[in-house]
């Protein structure tokens, strides 16, 4: 018994030998990339972000829609395991919770696991790359208040300010929320109307005509939970009511080139950009660092890359997965912070 165990434990060794030189040796590495709404233009940051960093690391990278179904991302998990995937990369999900099970069968392979948009809420998630929801949020609500107040005469008055989130089922739409509470609340006199807008314009633009006809007047100000995917459905709203977008002050986080376009026009006051290319692009990154032992950023970490604007960026633990570190990339306010033209928003970028 003594010899089979040493016969055992040698040739385990073996493997996990072999696997390492087979590494070091250059066996091309596969990623698979799960990402929800393929034609968001902030999800097509992620993949074209992910499929250039992959290829210049001689990677390969297999993208599916999960369309956002966390059960539908759960068999593709398991059609990625079966089909052998050294690493995970999730570009957004909805239900986090749901998911989870298929992240433990992740960890279980020991197959590491990057995050971006959302988190997964349980498992080990190794890097969640993302700008800090709730601060960005509050970052917007700031502007949002100082245009309530520059169009009031320096005051913010008593009044009704609409609040377009996005699915009340997403951590995403409750950390933003958060972030937007934390500046409102210190103004008691404002009445919080809150409308689902399902990250789509198409029921942003239906919950803010409700909206507008039940408030009317008494809305001194529309913030929109993420612009990229809803200020137009909220702006046509706007306009059909037969009122100036301009005089609702709108404001958010994740522009889009939509977002960039309603800056430029004057139909919206300003948002915080969503790095969305950049955290891709690092997320691969990380991902092939690690399957190769070279050094990756850990919970303490400050990464500092000059002249990159979601620089610099801490890493801290991700307080939704049960481990794992949390990248939080910095956001700047468009259009006070940068220009809209900036050619380093990824916007810009893919409308070169």
């Amino acid at each position: 018994m003594k010899r089979l165990f040493f016969c055992l434990a040698a040739a385990a060794l073996l493997m996990v030998t072999l696997s390492e030189g087979a590494l070091a040796a250059g066996k091309q590495l596969t990623i698979g990339m799960v990402v929800k709404a393929p034609s968001a233009p902030y999800i097509q940051a992620f993949m074209k972000a992910a499929e250039d960093r992959a290829k210049s690391l001689g990677a390969e990278i297999m993208i599916r829609d999960g369309e956002g179904d966390s059960i539908k991302i759960m068999e593709i998990i398991d059609t990625f395991l079966a089909q052998g995937i050294d690493a995970f990369l999730l570009g957004g999900a909805v239900d986090l919770r749901t998911l989870v099970p298929g992240i433990r069968k992740l960890n279980e392979a020991n197959v590491p696991v990057a995050a971006l948009d959302s988190s997964p809420e349980g498992g080990v998630v190794d890097f969640f790359l993302s700008f800090d929801l709730a601060q960005s949020s509050a970052k917007a609500a700031e502007l949002f208040i100082e245009g309530i107040k520059n169009r009031n005469g320096g005051k913010v008055p008593e009044g009704v300010v609409l609040e377009i989130v996005g699915d009340n089922a997403d951590m995403f739409t409750h950390a933003c929320t958060e972030g937007f509470n934390s500046v409102i609340s210190k103004y008691p006199q404002l009445q919080v109307a809150q409308g689902e807008g399902k990250w789509n314009n198409t029921d942003s633009h239906a919950v803010t005509s409700d909206l507008i006809t039940r408030f009317g007047e008494k809305i001194v100000g529309i913030y929109v939970q993420t612009p990229d995917v809803m200020a137009p459905g909220a702006v046509a709203a706007i306009e059909a009511a037969g009122r100036n977008p301009a005089d609702f002050g709108i404001a958010g986080i994740c522009i889009g080139p939509e977002g960039i376009d309603l800056i430029k026009k004057g139909k919206m006051l300003g948002a915080v950009e969503q790095p969305a290319y950049d955290g891709a692009a690092l997320a691969v990154q990380y991902l092939v660092d690690k399957l190769k032992g070279n050094p990756v950023p850990k919970i303490g970490d400050t990464i500092v890359v000059e002249g990159a604007i979601w620089s610099p960026a801490k890493v801290i633990r991700n307080q939704w997965a049960d481990d794992g570190a949390f990248v939080v990339l910095q956001g700047p306010l468009v259009p006070q912070e940068i220009s809209p033209d900036d050619p380093r928003l990824w916007e810009n970028m893919l409308t070169k």
